[in-house]
């Protein structure tokens, strides 16, 4: 009898065996990161997750809850902006110069007049970078556009 259990579990064995058949397919890995191939749909969710788990403040940043600091910076823009409406009429308004310089803190912009465009240079004299404008004039033959 012991032989004939022993059979009997070998079948059972064969048959629960043979019954389930092995499947695979290749493993194929996908980048998450866009920098790395992955969606580049992603790369903005990406960008806000580690912008939130960053703990890295800027200690010369200005801290935009303070009164103080935010008129500070609306009357830092406005005053540029002034200045910038002043500096685009004496180059482009009516009656506008051939060439000239101006010079406001460390910053002095000269201008010249071409045929067909004027030519700004920025200098900034606290680090002594230069930056040049070429700004193309609009030739319509209208008086006071340019022509």
């Amino acid at each position: 009898m012991r032989i004939a259990a022993v059979g009997q579990l070998t079948i059972v064995l064969a048959l629960s065996l043979n019954g389930a058949a092995a499947t695979a397919s290749e493993l194929v890995y996908t980048p998450i990161n866009p920098s790395f191939g992955g969606n580049p749909f992603n790369s903005s969710h990406l960008l806000g997750v580690a912008t939130a788990q960053s703990k890295y403040k800027d200690p010369t940043a200005l801290s935009s809850s303070d009164p103080a600091s935010q008129f500070l910076r609306t009357l830092q823009s406005r005053l540029l902006s002034s200045l910038a409406t002043q500096i685009t009429d004496v180059i482009f308004g009516e009656g506008a110069q051939d060439s000239g310089l101006i010079k406001f803190g460390d910053q002095e912009i000269s201008f010249v007049r071409g045929v067909d465009s004027v030519t700004l240079t920025i200098t900034n004299n606290a680090d002594g970078s230069v930056t040049e404008i070429i700004v193309p004039l609009l030739n319509s033959g209208t008086p006071g556009l340019g022509g």
